[in-house]
């Protein structure tokens, strides 16, 4: 799970509640057709997946064996164009689930294809508001979409222990850091719409000495948030950690106070929903995020973190201040964070969701 996307991730964990469930209930019977791959080996891989599921799906419904096809995205789901006569013939209902990015994305074949997806398809599941104005944008009616909203492991990472245990662990597998610190961390691809080097110019100056920044990640942007490091003078108190392990993210989130989520606007690149904040949440961290997007319907304000003004200096500094000296407070919200996380977000609770939706689209057929 170390080198896969972020849909590839969701798709995967929903895979695993899915086939639990259908353990546990003769009531619900569920078969799945996977991409196993890493994320540099995908694009080779996707077109002869794509063939073979297609080839399955055809089958099965030609038998009987499918009542409903659940698509984990707006990429798989365009096998419902070629397959549409043969599905709607076997009375074969289609949902897809929909990130943001596999919608927004501004090459214009592709938006072109998106509303003949949608027309091809009974459902859409968006996993946040944000993500489900970008289908109706694209012509998607409003009485084929209802969001779901992503989950997470509640067994992926175990519960925090005390923060001096924390942090120590971090230190041990990651570098030095002052034991009077107080840690933000990102975690993600470093591209422009997560705002990192935004967020390195333009906050981390004017922050106490003492606030220290770690990113994990990779991806375009890193040479020029490297070099916002260096012009700012910030090499001894921010650090890009790469491509990292998940032992050694479970750390990152386990060890830093907050979780920053500092994105930015960009036409055609949304943030559909953003799974990171809810790691770090499981983990006791809370974030302070931009008020942007799908990011909107992650965070509970004073629960799991808070919403600022996005591209607004001023607000997250004094949203990050607030806990720099409150050692209680942030104790606090850490609790919070993860109880709010865990009860509201675990993906058993999400793939039971799921379940009714899809439930509901074959009995409304029949």
């Amino acid at each position: 799970m170390d080198n896969i996307g972020g849909m590839q991730r969701v798709a995967m964990k929903l895979h695993e509640s899915l086939n639990l469930r259908d353990a546990e209930s003769s009531a619900f019977d569920y078969d799945a057709v996977l991409l196993r791959s890493s994320w540099s080996w995908t694009h080779v891989k996707v077109l002869p997946f794509l063939l073979w599921a297609a080839w399955v799906i055809a089958k099965k419904a030609r038998r009987d064996d499918v009542d409903v096809v659940l698509f984990s995205s707006m990429v798989t789901a365009a096998l419902a164009v070629p397959l549409r006569p043969l599905l709607r013939r076997y009375g074969v209902r289609t949902a897809a689930i929909v990130h943001g990015l596999d919608v927004t994305t501004p090459f214009p074949p592709y938006q072109w294809f998106v509303p003949k997806v949608f027309d091809a398809l009974d459902l859409v599941l968006p996993v946040s508001r944000a993500t489900g104005e970008a289908c109706t944008q694209r012509g998607l009616p409003d009485h084929k979409l209802q969001v779901v909203p992503n989950g997470i492991d509640p067994d992926r990472f175990r519960a925090p222990s005390d923060r001096a245990t924390r942090r120590h662990l971090l230190t041990d597998a990651l570098g030095p850091l002052p034991d009077d610190a107080l840690l933000l961390c990102s975690v993600g691809r470093q591209v422009e719409r997560k705002g990192f080097e935004w967020f390195i110019r333009n906050v981390m100056p004017d922050l106490p000495e003492d606030v220290h920044y770690w990113l994990a990640g990779d991806g375009p942007q890193t040479e020029s948030i490297d070099a916002a490091i260096r012009e700012n003078g910030l090499g001894d108190r921010v650090r890009l950690l790469g491509r990292i392990s998940d032992a050694d993210l479970a750390r990152l989130y386990r060890g830093a106070d907050l979780f920053v989520m500092p994105n930015v606007p960009v036409p055609g690149d949304m943030e559909g929903f953003g799974v990171v904040m809810l790691e770090a949440g499981q983990c006791g961290t809370p974030a302070i995020a931009s008020r942007l997007e799908g990011i909107r319907d992650v965070i509970t304000d004073g629960m799991n973190g808070h919403l600022v003004e996005p591209e607004s200096p001023s607000a997250f500094r004094q949203t990050i201040l607030r806990y720099h000296d409150a050692p209680d407070e942030l104790a606090g919200f850490s609790r919070r964070a993860r109880t709010h996380t865990q009860a509201t977000f675990g993906w058993p609770a999400v793939a039971e969701q799921y379940i009714q939706v899809l439930r509901g689209l074959t009995d409304g057929h029949r």
